[in-house]
């Protein structure tokens, strides 16, 4: 039942999706460990990180399609639960350092003895472990979302009202840990990581295994959020995007659908989170960054909102440019550059990239059988009646 709950929804553009991030989740691995240097094929190292970094913010643009594309729901601060994912990570890696730091404290971290701290703090306890680690990684940025939403929902505040509470609990977890004694490392974060699992994070294989489970979690979340929004639960969440009081009035509990998917979406920005750290090899505050939830906005509305393709499109993309502007003498100019895509986009593609493709491919489709039915009532004899004069 389960299965056919996730596949049933799954039409053609969704399948070549899906094959295509499979593709690519399998050959450039093969292709950076397998060919020799001097082949055309071969994907560097830093590559793959790079590729990783891009498959991860493909996940959050995901998730905050699911909430503002389906349901309506503007957040300006899902970068926190990135960020929250990813510091869940950092503090399983920092704990599998050990000796081997410049301390060479078992226990702690090095910024902890640097702070002169005597012993762990309860916070940290059980990040030793993976399965706890990866178990914080979803509920930690789940609880919040749910207790945030809890009070939000429930509160009936909606529009540039809740943009405006999102955007603030981020810049409120920026300042809460910029602060050495938060005990997250303060403004340098976590980082100097050296295993995962066992293995050296720095290793090309540890890297292209990481990246391969960025694509696995792409896939993974496109599928669930594409269950979610080809559901009845979707249609009720579209219903509330266009219409929320009307949908209040036909009796459906609002607060509730909308609090399950805001808690779902941030979900899947932790397992992003935690996909990110490994592969660029440090979390600090700056992720916290209320920027960075405003530019994760803007991948989806360029890649097309409501569409789920499109946001993980405009991640890649954008972030893509980002690469290249900002490694030569345009760099000072980047955010006045995504400043002015993002008012392109909305004055001459509005549905993004992929929305507008659709409609100008529904469009031609329903020519073709508007042209279709004529040429076969004209061979059947009929005519198109005319107006009497």
């Amino acid at each position: 039942m389960t299965p056919h709950f996730l596949t049933r929804s799954l039409d053609r553009s969704a399948t070549v999706f899906l094959a295509i991030v499979a593709a690519v989740g399998v050959l450039l691995p093969l292709f950076n460990l397998l060919l020799p240097d001097t082949s055309m094929l071969h994907v560097p190292t830093y590559l793959m990180t790079l590729f990783g970094k891009y498959v991860c913010y493909a996940v959050l643009a995901l998730s905050i399609d699911l909430i503002w594309g389906y349901c309506g729901i503007l957040s300006l601060g899902h970068g926190a639960f990135f960020a929250l994912g990813g510091y869940a990570m950092g503090m399983y890696l920092m704990r599998q350092i050990g000796t081997r730091g410049v301390y060479a404290d078992p226990v702690l971290p090095d910024f902890m003895v640097f702070l002169n701290w005597k012993s762990l703090p309860w916070y940290w306890q059980g990040f030793d472990m993976f399965w706890f680690a990866a178990l914080m990684v979803v509920l930690v940025p789940g609880l919040l979302a749910f207790c945030f939403g809890w009070l939000a929902f429930r509160s009936r505040v909606t529009g540039v009202y809740l943009s405006i509470i999102t955007q603030a609990m981020t810049y409120a977890l920026l300042l809460g840990f910029f602060r050495n004694d938060f005990g997250f490392g303060g403004n340098n974060g976590l980082t100097d990581f050296k295993d995962i699992l066992g293995f050296n994070v720095q290793a090309e294989g540890t890297r292209a295994a990481l990246f391969a489970l960025s694509c696995l979690a792409l896939a993974g979340s496109f599928v669930i959020c594409r269950a979610v929004v080809g559901s009845k639960l979707g249609k009720v969440l579209i219903a509330i995007r266009d219409a929320e009081s009307r949908t209040r009035f036909l009796g459906y509990r609002v607060e509730s659908y909308k609090l399950f998917v805001f808690t779902l979406s941030a979900c899947i920005a932790g397992i992003a989170g935690a996909l990110y750290v490994p592969q660029v090899g440090i979390i600090n505050p700056g992720e916290f960054a209320p920027g960075n939830s405003i530019e994760a906005v803007i991948w989806v509305a360029v890649g097309g909102r409501g569409t789920l393709i499109g946001a993980a499109l405009g991640a890649i993309v954008v972030n893509y440019a980002k690469t290249v502007f900002t490694s030569g003498v345009l760099a000072p100019y980047w955010l006045f550059m995504l400043g002015a895509l993002f008012v392109l986009v909305t004055l001459m593609l509005p549905k993004g990239i992929v929305g507008t493709w659709n409609e100008w491919r529904n469009s031609r489709q329903a020519a073709g059988f508007t042209e279709d039915a004529d040429s076969a009532a004209f061979e059947d004899g009929a005519v198109k009646p005319h107006m009497a004069e």
